[in-house]
């Protein structure tokens, strides 16, 4: 699945990935191929990041949402 990480300033991520586990306003939660198609806030944490090779990255944000559809996840956030 492709996700891509942006903030208002300059793009984060972008690439193929194999989980994303985001901080929700109502608690935290992952997203796998073939997730629901989904629109959430995010509340302050940390994004993590596993991309397809196995790499795993973390990016703190303050706030953002996020928007995942048909294997496609835009996440738009504040840092």
């Amino acid at each position: 699945m492709y996700a891509e990480l942006i903030t208002p300033d300059k793009t984060l991520f972008q690439g193929e990935v194999k989980l994303l586990k985001l901080p929700g306003k109502k608690g935290s939660f992952q997203i796998l191929q073939n997730h629901a198609p989904i629109i959430s806030s995010l509340d302050k944490g940390d994004i993590d990041i596993e991309k397809e090779d196995g790499e795993r990255i973390s990016f703190e944000i303050k706030s953002g949402i996020i928007e995942c559809k048909s294997n496609r996840i835009s996440i738009l956030v504040n840092q």
